[in-house]
């Protein structure tokens, strides 16, 4: 173990740790843009740099692993210019719509700038002007908002596997496309949307149908139904009504979804979904309670069992189920029926 201190504050690390991991153990909040804790640190935005005693610059607090005796200050009076300088050369580049932006109150650069007190650039010149790629049908890419932090290339190379963007040219026309410019619809995208869920400002957004802000919504954490790996999620509510979905660090998905996870739920508040059970009466499908429908199930099995035997029932499963669920209709199809006739589709 190695003993650092930073901001006045001694915290024993492993070797290997960085900066960054050191602060976080013991509460200390180094701002960030390009970091994901799942991907390879590459430190590109350079907004959690850091200052060490002894040392000649400001290395960045994501890269640096910490050695004996290091003493760090997040906060010195050099950290914070440096800061300000990055977040005013972001801004040279950055469309000032704040007010209309769908990302607002969850914009890392908005949060920023409020924090250091950064309200416009000092930089004039050229500004970025990329069309906006509307071709894919969940989310589209406006690369007048991108920051170059890089995250959405590095989550579709290194955790989607994708790799269906990356950085194309150098210099002032830096930013982030599709193989030969050629649009998200054509490239090897799957809409998984991953990228638009690490996307620190409103560069990657959802196509939603509804208008909101992310303030006046509620996260509810649940488990995806789509099929049977378990991903979390929190549903993002807006008066009783999912508006988004972002995903959840889940032991089975560490934060990343579908496509169908990620944008497929707007059958939640379809007005076709079914709501109660139906029952038929006299020829006619009836919404009946779940009593009368337990009531229904329950008798016919007690008759089928009766005049043709326990086999002559059978349980149909399904993926959209939770594990816990198809073990117990397992079970209650083994232990209280009397058969083994027990299937599943994973094709729904």
């Amino acid at each position: 173990m190695i003993t650092v201190k930073i901001n006045g504050f001694e915290v024993k690390v492993e070797k290997d740790t960085t900066i960054l991991e050191a602060a976080n153990k013991i509460g200390i909040k180094i701002p960030t843009f390009c970091h994901d804790p799942r991907l390879r640190p590459h430190g590109s935005c350079r907004i959690c740099t850091v200052e060490v005693k002894g040392g000649r610059n400001l290395p960045t607090a994501c890269t640096t692993p910490v050695f004996e005796g290091m003493e760090v200050e997040t906060e010195s009076e050099g950290v914070v210019e440096a800061r300000k300088e990055i977040l005013d050369l972001l801004l040279a580049n950055h469309p000032l719509d704040c007010l209309t932006c769908q990302q607002a109150g969850r914009c890392a650069l908005q949060d920023l700038c409020f924090q250091y007190d950064v309200k416009e650039s000092s930089y004039g010149g050229a500004k970025k002007e990329f069309e906006i790629d509307n071709s894919n049908p969940f989310y589209y890419s406006d690369q007048n908002k991108c920051i170059l932090c890089g995250k959405c290339v590095y989550v579709c190379s290194q955790l989607q596997c994708t790799d269906a963007i990356g950085f194309a040219e150098r210099g002032f026309p830096t930013h982030i496309a599709t193989p030969f410019n050629q649009g998200l619809e054509e490239s090897t995208c799957v809409s998984c949307g991953n990228c638009v869920s690490v996307c620190p400002v409103g560069a990657l957004v959802p196509k939603s149908k509804e208008k909101f802000r992310y303030w006046e919504t509620s996260p509810v954490r649940t488990t995806c139904s789509y099929c049977g790996v378990g991903c979390q999620m929190d549903l993002l509510v807006k008066d009783n009504k999912i508006v988004e979905i972002q995903p959840a660090m889940g032991p089975s998905n560490e934060g990343l979804l579908c496509v169908k996870g990620k944008f497929a739920y707007n059958f939640i508040g379809h007005p076709d979904r079914l709501k109660a059970p139906l029952i038929r009466k006299n020829g006619k499908l009836e919404e009946g309670t779940w009593e009368e429908a337990y009531e229904l199930i329950s008798s016919k099995i007690a008759e089928a069992k009766e005049t043709l035997g326990p086999n002559s029932v059978a349980g149909l499963s399904s993926a959209r189920c939770t594990t816990e669920e198809n073990y117990l209709l397992q079970k209650l199809m083994r232990a209280v029926v009397g058969t083994n006739n027990v299937d599943h589709c994973a094709r729904l």
